[in-house]
């Protein structure tokens, strides 16, 4: 979903990546907005996706990175048996739920770049994975970059998604949590 991301301060490598970051959050976050939970779950195509499990998602993706940041263990580490799981609401998880919780990962994602991380250039390891190199790294740039190019992947997602299930378009739904009228 579109939104301008506001320029950095001269220098401000960290908060021009955050703030692309959130961006990509934002859009996510907006995909519900308005909706029911059954619709938030609805999948309108033969796609297992649905707004609700992208939102769930791309909130256990940005504190998985954020824990392997930190090199500390995800309290809500996936595995093969449970990875379904990240992409749909279980049990007691509801919409406001994960937004809720997603904002205080997103608070900690922040508090950690902007206070805890010396410099961009610091690396922590990767896990053992097919998908990476065997003993790999990255950095807290590299990090930051991932979680933009995750994020706005499945913000694609969800636009389309949201489009199949009542027609509203990303700027629609920008312009109805910003309040202007005439577009909702």
């Amino acid at each position: 979903m579109v939104t301008h991301v506001p320029a950095e301060a001269p220098g401000d490598e960290r908060g021009a990546l955050l703030a692309f970051v959130e961006a990509q959050r934002g859009a996510i976050r907006r995909s519900v907005l308005g909706l029911t939970e059954e619709q938030a779950a609805g999948r309108p195509g033969v796609s297992d996706l649905s707004l609700s499990g992208l939102l769930k998602h791309g909130a256990e993706m940005e504190l998985n990175w954020l824990r392997l940041a930190q090199q500390r263990p995800n309290e809500k580490q996936r595995t093969q048996e449970t990875w379904i799981d990240g992409f749909r609401l279980v049990g007691e998880e509801t919409v406001p739920r994960m937004l809720e919780f997603w904002e205080k990962a997103a608070a900690e994602t922040e508090a950690f770049v902007l206070h805890e991380v010396e410099s961009m250039d610091d690396t922590f390891p990767l896990p053992p994975a097919p998908w990476f190199p065997e003993n790999g790294r990255c950095s807290m740039r590299w990090m930051l970059l991932h979680l933009v190019e995750e994020l706005a992947r499945h913000a694609g997602h969800a636009d389309i998604v949201r489009e199949s299930l009542d027609g509203r378009k990303a700027l629609d739904l920008v312009a109805e949590e910003a309040g202007y009228p005439g577009r909702s």
